[in-house]
């Protein structure tokens, strides 16, 4: 049996909802410093120079989050709307 279930929140509903902490203050200050940092970057050896410094786990951070955006990427080209396969075209 399946089963969908639409809810209709916002997503500070679907947050409080959850019981997540609210981090839109440190989000601020985080896209604050990121953009301050960003404005001495004149090319792309000091922005990959930047990002190894304030991404999760460092290179491998990076990795990881380009596999899975390629992953992803891939997924989306292999189903159509809403997960579902198309059909083959051989």
């Amino acid at each position: 049996m399946k089963m969908n279930i639409e809810i209709d929140c916002t997503p500070e509903e679907a947050r409080r909802f959850m019981g997540l902490p609210d981090v839109t203050k440190a989000n601020e200050i985080y896209v604050d410093n990121v953009a301050q940092a960003m404005k001495g970057v004149t090319n792309m050896e000091q922005l990959e120079s930047f990002a190894k410094q304030v991404a999760p786990m460092g290179q491998m951070g990076l990795k990881l989050f380009q596999n899975f955006m390629e992953g992803a990427a891939a997924s989306g080209m292999k189903s159509g709307p809403a997960g579902q396969k198309k059909p083959k075209t051989d």
